[in-house]
């Protein structure tokens, strides 16, 4: 007993308590302005980037308290940390490279929370940047479409480094999509081009117009071609069928139910165009051979 009331009126243990202190005090305020935060922003991106921003600052303080704390030893830590430096670096590359990620997402504009990308294979939109680790709403997988299937994948930070990352939604918040639709041979090929032309332009047209703008300022920041955004129809045809390929812009979260307006749309189109449009199918040939008697 006597032994720990010295430890802690000892230098060493003054400065320990100061530490646990500090950290207690630090914990108590960033849980308290994050408490707050909500009351005084309602867009939850701005209260995200508030937390983290609050988190970052707690951490930095911590650092300095114990900086600050230790100042008069660091000069004899110098040669032991040297030595140790190298053998921490070593053990722990991965999680400075996680670090050194999680600074490139940040400063070199990779994504952030809110954006849709693959990593590794995987598609879903951020929802947490961590220190060391991304946190991803994954889409697809089992499901057949753009749309949420319930898993949260998380990968390290340092993917930033070894593979690439596909944004959807970065400085292009839009997608070029394309729907096929065959019709038979015997159709009236330029009424069907006209009708579906005019479909795709009644549905589209909303996300050109953004679709140019947003083009426009990437022609400015890259080195990339002037782009079509307009829609289009081009035609094709073999012996089966007529086939009518549109292509279109659209945004990166509605590519499903754009195609689904679409398809809707020119079924009924072909089904009110009074027989000049017939959905094509594969056309199959048998042919009986007489059986021979013995």
């Amino acid at each position: 007993m006597e032994q720990i009331k010295e430890f802690f009126v000892s230098e060493l243990g003054i400065k320990i308590i100061t530490i646990l202190v500090s950290l207690i005090l630090i914990y108590i305020l960033a849980s308290l302005i994050k408490k707050i935060i909500p009351r005084y922003i309602s867009a939850s991106e701005s209260r995200y980037k508030t937390r983290k921003f609050v988190n970052i600052v707690g951490y930095v303080l911590f650092i300095i308290i114990i900086l600050t704390v230790f100042s008069n030893q660091l000069t004899g830590l110098t040669v032991f940390l040297g030595v140790a430096g190298a053998g921490i670096a070593f053990a722990l590359q991965e999680v400075i490279a996680s670090i050194a990620g999680y600074i490139a997402i940040h400063t070199s504009n990779f994504y952030k929370v809110g954006d849709r990308v693959m990593v590794g294979g995987i598609i879903g939109d951020v929802i947490d940047i961590r220190m060391l680790r991304t946190s991803l709403m994954e889409t697809g997988g089992w499901i057949n479409g753009d749309l949420y299937n319930g898993r949260i994948t998380t990968v390290a930070n340092s993917f930033v480094f070894s593979e690439p990352v596909h944004n959807y939604s970065g400085e292009f918040p839009f997608l070029w999509d394309e729907l096929i639709v065959p019709i038979k041979t015997s159709s009236d090929f330029e009424y069907g081009r006209e009708v579906f032309f005019q479909i795709l332009k009644n549905i589209q047209s909303e996300y050109a117009v953004d679709a140019q703008q947003h083009w426009r300022k990437m022609t400015g920041k890259f080195l990339v071609e002037k782009a079509k955004v307009e829609p289009m129809i081009s035609m094709s045809f073999d012996e089966n069928w007529i086939s009518f390929t549109l292509r279109y812009v659209v945004d990166y979260k509605a590519r499903r139910s754009t195609r689904d307006i679409l398809s809707t749309e020119i079924l009924r189109a072909i089904k009110n165009s009074g027989g000049k449009l017939e959905v094509g199918s594969t056309a199959m040939e048998i042919t009986a051979f007489p059986h021979n008697k013995q």
